[in-house]
């Protein structure tokens, strides 16, 4: 607080000539008396800023010195206002208030022009994002362990449902005959109850967590008032006159007081009855106004403290729902939760969610930044992206039946209604658009997501396949398998069990060389198959999490055009076939190259693959 705001409505000069009548943000206005004539004038606190300072540093001089020393350092004319004296009377009340000032209700040893009020920030902060960036999750790690209240905006929120009203209860009352007498129970000898009907004022959030907070002030407790989804209600209606309370000092206390009505004032009378706020002094002192806190004790003024925090989340795709003011906008601090990979809070490691198909797994963070480019292509906008929380995983995996009814239901009708399909990402191989209803088919009268249009998606997107942190800490170690020389069974690193396998009991490979090895004998064996004959009859094996066992280079090529993996062309090597270039997939770990084998032992393919005993 400035210097010049230290003065309140009510204080005098010891001799008591001088009355401070009113105040606002500007000037003062101050009654004088002299020889028993009074007289009221306007001070600029502008101008007893500077008189302040003067007095500080010259203590012993005079209002006419004063006057003539500070005539040319300032705009303000003060011989317009020719209160040199007055001035000099309120100065001296600021600086030495023991001595020079009257306070009504105050102890003048208790007045201190240093406040040990705590200066706040961060009171009020709108998380926003597109949805599912985690703004709740955010707002949660942040008040854990705090005493948080929570409401949702909608669009039938009103000023009642967020601050209360008058609503009709249930109660238990004496029952009374027509006299107006007590029944009395013949058997218990009892009062007899009866329940009616009654209205009550009933808190809601804000006026919940408005108690909750001037109870804890001075204790050094938080009281937090989350408002999700904040833009789904109408703000200026919600709020009404509580508008205004927005608008903090540094200390954390509404700037401007209002006028509680009559409901809300009996209310609050009765709750806080009996309560006292420590430092009621200071935060008197802030609004110049002896009793202040009295008054807000009755009810009667509407302050926010110093310890209620308003936070609130909001999606930027519905901000077109109720567009926020810019007068409501620069009341708060505004913070963007951006679109990032989801990390577990305690290890910081990537949570690694996946799509499950049922027989394919997809990286979902894969997903969120393919669709995300497609978005921004088509749209321009920022609005209408996807979070990492969009959808919520069980166990880290988003069924095929989620993924449609939450993920593709969104695409489809909120961002890509406007601007069309005719993108090749939403068009089958005979170049047809996957329109909504074609993520689901009919099977016997029962309607089930149609997975290979998920795929479909799914690939034409360039969503890489999911590969586990285990999966990947065992392909990273044994990914040089497929360069060691088959004739030489040594392990490079003892400290790793790298398994070797024959085919037809001859060689010895690692797991990451086997299919390549067995592909390549086939195509030898077979040499009039054309490639893409060979690549349909081993992708017909469908080993798990392995969607691209072996592709052509023409798929290949254009899923690495749209994969940011930058070990995307070590997952795979290349072999000729038929003057045709054809990539094997190296993504093998002990369970899939397990399932492979089985897989192909089991065709009348003319290969057997067996473990070697080492």
């Amino acid at each position: 607080m400035e210097d010049y705001d230290k003065l309140m409505i009510g204080d005098q000069s010891v001799d008591g000539c001088l009355l401070i009548a009113d105040k606002d943000r500007l000037c003062y206005q101050v009654k004088l008396e002299n020889k028993g004539a009074f007289s009221i004038r306007t001070i600029s606190k502008q101008l007893l800023g500077e008189f302040i300072d003067y007095y500080r540093k010259n203590p012993d001089k005079k209002a006419e010195d004063a006057r003539v020393e500070l005539k040319e350092l300032s705009n303000i004319d003060k011989f317009e206002y020719g209160y040199s004296a007055t001035l000099t009377a309120m100065a001296k009340m600021v600086l030495d208030p023991k001595n020079e000032l009257i306070r009504k209700g105050i102890p003048t040893d208790s007045f201190s022009t240093e406040s040990s009020l705590l200066k706040a920030a961060g009171l009020q902060q709108i998380y926003y994002g597109a949805p599912g960036t985690g703004k709740s999750k955010a707002i949660k790690d942040l008040t854990f362990g705090e005493d948080v209240i929570r409401t949702t905006f909608h669009p039938d929120s009103d000023y009642a449902s967020f601050v209360g009203t008058y609503k009709p209860i249930t109660e238990e009352v004496d029952f009374r005959d027509c006299y107006g007498k007590k029944v009395i129970d013949d058997e218990t000898k009892e009062v007899v109850k009866e329940e009616r009907i009654a209205y009550k004022f009933i808190p809601q959030a804000f006026l919940e967590a408005y108690v909750k907070a001037w109870k804890k002030l001075g204790s050094g407790k938080k009281q937090y008032l989350i408002i999700e989804e904040i833009n789904r209600g109408n703000c200026a209606q919600i709020f009404g006159d509580l508008f205004q309370l927005l608008d903090r000092n540094e200390y954390g206390f509404s700037d401007y007081p209002i006028v509680a009505d009559k409901d809300m004032q009996e209310y609050l009378e009765k709750e806080f009855e009996g309560w006292e706020i420590t430092n009621k002094d200071e935060i008197n002192q802030l609004y110049g106004e002896a009793n202040m806190v009295n008054l807000i004790m009755k009810g009667e003024r509407l302050v926010l403290p110093s310890n209620l925090y308003i936070w609130a989340t909001m999606n930027t795709s519905d901000q077109s729902l109720f567009p926020i003011d810019s007068a409501f906008k620069r009341r708060w601090d505004w913070k963007y939760v951006p679109i990032r990979e989801g990390r577990d809070k305690e290890t910081n490691a990537p949570l690694n969610w996946y799509i499950n198909t049922g027989d394919k797994q997809y990286d979902w963070w894969s997903f969120i930044s393919q669709v995300n480019k497609l978005i921004g292509s088509l749209t321009n906008s920022e609005d209408k992206k996807l979070g990492y929380f969009f959808c919520k995983a069980k166990d880290g995996e988003i069924d095929a039946d989620l993924f449609v009814s939450k993920v593709i239901f969104y695409l489809w009708n909120d961002v890509f209604k406007d601007y069309g399909f005719d993108d090749k990402d939403f068009q089958d191989e005979e170049g047809k658009i996957l329109s909504f209803d074609r993520f689901y088919e009919d099977v016997n009268g029962v309607t089930n997501v149609n997975v290979a249009n998920v795929e479909l998606f799914l690939e034409n997107l360039g969503v890489d396949e999911f590969i586990s942190n285990e999966e990947e800490e065992y392909i990273n170690a044994n990914e040089d398998e497929e360069n060691e020389d088959s004739s030489n069974p040594n392990i490079s690193n003892p400290s790793l069990k790298r398994e070797k396998y024959s085919i037809n009991n001859s060689g010895a490979y690692g797991k990451c060389a086997v299919p390549y090895e067995a592909i390549k004998l086939y195509s030898l064996s077979h040499p009039t198959l054309p490639a893409s004959s060979i690549i349909n009859i081993w992708t017909s094996l469908n080993i798990k999490h392995i969607p691209h066992l072996i592709e052509s280079e023409q798929d290949f090529e254009r899923r690495g055009q749209k994969t940011k993996d930058a070990k995307f062309r070590d997952k795979a090597k290349k072999i000729t076939i038929n003057n045709e270039t054809v990539y094997i997939s190296n993504q093998f770990n002990p369970e899939r190259i397990k399932e492979f084998i089985q897989k192909v032992n089991a065709q009348d393919w003319g290969i057997n693959i067996k473990e070697i005993d080492q």
